[in-house]
């Protein structure tokens, strides 16, 4: 439930949220995201977590990077690490959910609800801190995947769940049809 006054922000985590959407067949349109949640509230920000490839010629992510950037979002972004694990597979690692806890800690006492994109079970202690301090949390991530994308302690931790299915109308446009490489959300997703 949303309020209409309530000072709001919206905290995305990059890879999960990519991860969920693509689980449902369909791609997130940001510009209607944001549209969409300042018409439930008084959004005060909307950050975007995620980490990059620094050494790669091109990165598909960039794109989007600098169109949030440019277009409302505070994007929160960190070199990705590169490494070879011990059958010699290249691997990549990076994990933002330290910077999004931390910001979401520090903007508690300006908010009066937090929306999280996140099915990430690690965010439950963080969502547990927020209600501590008066700030009701919402979360937005699937169960109706296979697996379900949102850890069972995190949903029960939040004040409301969102399945993100449910906001594919408002939010979403057609998944890709074609299968270009994958997206360094995909990469990132698929090593943590």
């Amino acid at each position: 439930m949303f309020y209409k006054d309530e000072r709001l922000a919206l905290f995305i985590d990059g890879s999960n949220l990519y991860a969920a959407a693509k689980s449902l067949g369909f791609d997130i349109d940001y510009k209607l995201l944001r549209t969409e949640f300042m018409r439930r509230g008084k959004m005060l920000r909307a950050f975007y977590y995620t980490a990059l490839l620094e050494n790669e010629e091109y990165s598909p992510i960039r794109p989007l990077v600098d169109w949030l950037n440019y277009n409302g979002y505070t994007m929160v972004t960190k070199p990705a690490k590169e490494y070879t694990d011990s059958q010699g597979r290249r691997k990549v690692k990076g994990n933002m959910d330290i910077e999004l806890a931390v910001d979401a800690l520090e903007l508690a006492p300006r908010v009066d609800h937090i929306v999280l994109f996140s099915g990430d079970g690690d965010f439950r202690p963080l969502v547990a801190s927020l209600q501590r301090q008066g700030v009701r949390v919402s979360v937005v991530s699937t169960i109706r995947s296979q697996p379900p994308m949102i850890s069972d302690d995190l949903r029960r931790q939040a004040d409301s769940f969102i399945e993100l299915e449910n906001l594919r109308d408002v939010i979403g446009r057609p998944a890709r049809e074609y299968a270009p490489e994958p997206a360094q959300e995909e990469i990132l997703e698929k090593q943590a």
